[in-house]
């Protein structure tokens, strides 16, 4: 693609397409690579974007490589089967092989359930965003504690003012002065409020320090970031603690031995393999893989838990989007692998939008405090980009319960926010 007016085209396509599907540009720069203010100049049409560039967007927008760069009628069909594949009913299934000839007869009803359905996406992903913000924002949590707090005592005040007989005028002036000072806390509170729901849709906005973390290392790829650059304290501790072992990682196995290894053992290469071969552990090589990223693991994402199964970890594969911090999906193969410690298990996976992985997934236990100390057990989930359909056999997984459209899931905890219509224990 050369050209003024090609760059321009596919830079508006890429930004409608990423608009339509709600999603911010910090998130979409991160998950593909680069920065979200390359992204933001590629989207103005001011900067070209390359083959390799428009395949990494256009899988990540859930669309194929060409619709980004050819006419608006490719778009139009595209954005109609994805409104068809959306779980809106049980039981419905439109007739996708006469969808080019629905655009050509009615563009105006098939302009109009477009439309819907990108509404409907970009409410059901702020309905998840808020939904996640007001179980876990602490300072939302505590906004709106001061709220109902200065409610009730405007309504106290109030009460005393209406109900009681006779009040001095000395009394009186003191519960007058008493609802004007709760009123205007009140007042302040909820401006305070507004502002910090605002900030919800602000791109790139980080809500804990280890998505800020995430972020930021994402961010750099595989230079090695500042930490300084980080806004809070906490953010800084665990992103100094990540670099060191990250250092510690790149010593042990340098980038030019695990490339040459990755070249030798040939495509696709298994990376329990790579550890005999290098004579090295494998978790080891399950990390430099996710790493540096070499021919054959160009989208590979990293997954690490405690033996709590909280993860401590999170790398996210290009394509592979991962729940907030404290959800995830019990069916992950990283949680099997729990079970089974010291045996690598590979296992493809598939996603509620059908995008295929392949993972290998190890746990190891260790004593760090002697014969004495606690037994720890952690588990690693390495995970590769499936090039096309998934395999038949991939087991199908998801984000989190909450944001997880599979209804008939046997792993199930609670029903999903997405699907309104399941019934207790997520059936319908």
């Amino acid at each position: 693609m050369t050209g003024r007016s090609a760059n321009v085209l596919t830079g508006t396509r890429i930004r409608e397409r990423r608009l339509a599907l709600s999603r911010r540009q910090a998130e979409v720069a991160r998950s593909i690579g680069i920065s979200a203010a390359y992204l933001n100049l590629i989207e103005h049409n001011r900067r070209p974007v390359g083959p390799d560039l428009i395949a990494r967007l256009a899988a990540e927008l859930e669309v194929p490589a060409d619709e980004l760069a050819e006419g608006r009628e490719e778009i139009r069909i595209a954005a109609l089967r994805e409104a068809a594949a959306h779980p809106v009913a049980v039981g419905t299934a439109p007739e996708l092989d006469q969808v080019t000839e629905y655009l050509a007869r009615y563009p105006g009803w098939s302009a109009l359930l477009i439309a819907h359905a990108r509404r409907a996406g970009g409410l059901e992903r702020q309905l998840v965003d808020l939904s996640d913000r007001m179980t876990q924002d602490p300072y939302l949590l505590t906004t709106l504690h001061e709220i109902l707090s200065a409610v009730t005592a405007v309504r106290s005040t109030a009460a005393i003012l209406v109900e009681e007989g006779e009040i001095s005028p000395e009394w009186r002036r003191r519960f007058h002065q008493n609802l004007h000072q709760d009123s205007q806390r009140l007042s302040l509170t909820a401006q305070a409020l507004v502002a910090h729901l605002d900030s919800f849709e602000a791109e790139g906005h980080a809500c804990t320090p280890q998505e800020e973390v995430e972020a930021w290392l994402a961010e750099a790829g595989h230079q090695v970031p500042d930490p300084s650059v980080l806004a809070s304290d906490a953010a800084r501790a665990m992103a100094a603690e990540l670099l060191d072992g990250l250092q510690a990682d790149r010593a042990a196995l340098p980038d030019a031995v695990l490339a040459g290894a990755v070249a030798d053992a040939g495509r696709p290469a298994d990376p329990l393999r790579l550890a005999g071969i290098l004579d090295l552990p494998l978790d080891l090589v399950m990390r430099r893989l996710a790493d540096l990223r070499p021919p054959g693991f160009e989208g590979a994402g990293l997954l690490v838990c405690d033996g709590s199964g909280v993860l401590t970890t999170r790398r996210a594969a290009q394509g592979f989007a991962l729940p907030r911090p404290g959800d995830s999906c019990a069916l992950w193969p990283l949680y099997h692998a729990l079970a089974v410690p010291q045996v690598a298990l590979a296992r493809a996976v598939v996603t509620p939008e059908g995008r295929g992985f392949r993972t290998l997934s190890y746990a190891q236990r260790h004593q760090p405090r002697g014969l004495d100390g606690p037994l720890l057990t952690d588990a690693l989930m390495l995970l590769m980009p499936v090039d096309g359909p998934a395999p038949a056999d991939a087991l199908p997984i998801g984000p989190a319960c909450r944001i997880c459209p599979r209804i008939d899931c046997p792993a199930r905890r609670e029903v999903s926010i997405l699907m309104p219509q399941a019934g207790p224990g997520g059936r319908a």
